[in-house]
């Protein structure tokens, strides 16, 4: 459900307008300066399409059902999760309590250029509350505070946030001030606070993507250029790799636990 973001270990501080200063850079590379852009109602398109391509790009770090290139359903899993994101962005203010907000991180030497996003929905019946949808960052330019600097800008107006990763993902998070409070499936759900929040988020609906006539006729070309037994196959990859990832979310939710 969360894309890779950068380690969450670099150090700095994030100013007023949104630049930010002393992160540490990957070798052989500069630090970032970038401006953080707070969005409730739609991006512009030139913004969309940058935050669409990198659900794509980023796919395996983003689902929560990880499949690899490799797998013959990942470009119907990658169309999916980039039209699931479509509608989020498509929908933003429609509901100004409930529908998805945007925090974009802009290159400040090219504002017309994306470096990361952070997808995220509050609670209307409990305003501290919201729920990270999806965040990623520019594989060039991660581990230098991008994702910690977008998140903290989320925490500002909504510091009870919740999210979902897979059981790798979850030091990264931790680092960034997030604690471990179950395992749901495949997933680890993790909270800024000790517990979850009782406040409702409007998450998208799934099934009708699934059920739609583009999934099909994807799902169709698919057969057509990898014949059914390969379809089968992959379907019980996927299934493998999903039951692999809910025992390793059990696995670290129960020895995370143990600690408290």
């Amino acid at each position: 459900m969360i894309a890779q973001p950068d380690d969450g270990m670099s150090r700095g501080a994030v100013a007023a307008d949104g630049r930010y200063n002393g992160a540490t850079p990957m070798p052989g590379s500069r630090p970032s300066m970038f401006t953080l852009t707070h969005l409730t109602t739609p991006p512009p398109e030139s913004l969309k399409s940058q935050v669409l391509q990198m659900v794509v790009d980023y796919f395996s770090d983003l689902s929560p059902a990880p499949l690899t290139p490799s797998n013959p359903l990942y470009q119907l899993y990658q169309y999916v999760i980039g039209y699931e994101v479509h509608l989020y962005l498509q929908a933003m203010g429609s509901e100004p309590a409930s529908s998805a907000r945007l925090v974009l991180a802009l290159d400040d030497e090219d504002p017309s250029r994306v470096l990361g996003f952070a997808l995220y929905l509050p609670s209307p019946d409990d305003p501290e509350a919201c729920t990270l949808v999806y965040s990623a960052v520019q594989a060039s330019h991660r581990r230098q505070g991008i994702a910690r600097a977008m998140l903290q800008q989320m925490q500002l107006l909504h510091p009870h946030a919740a999210l979902a990763c897979v059981a790798d993902r979850v030091p990264t998070f931790e680092a960034m001030g997030f604690n471990v409070l179950g395992a749901r499936g495949p997933q680890v759900l993790m909270n800024t606070r000790r517990k979850a929040s009782d406040g409702w988020v409007a998450v998208q609906d799934l099934a009708p993507i699934f059920q739609s006539k583009e999934v099909r006729q994807i799902h169709s070309y698919l057969v057509k250029q990898h014949g059914e037994r390969a379809m089968r196959d992959a379907e019980k990859q996927r299934d493998r790799l999903l039951d692999q990832l809910t025992r390793q979310a059990k696995v670290l939710t129960e020895s995370r636990l143990a600690w408290h």
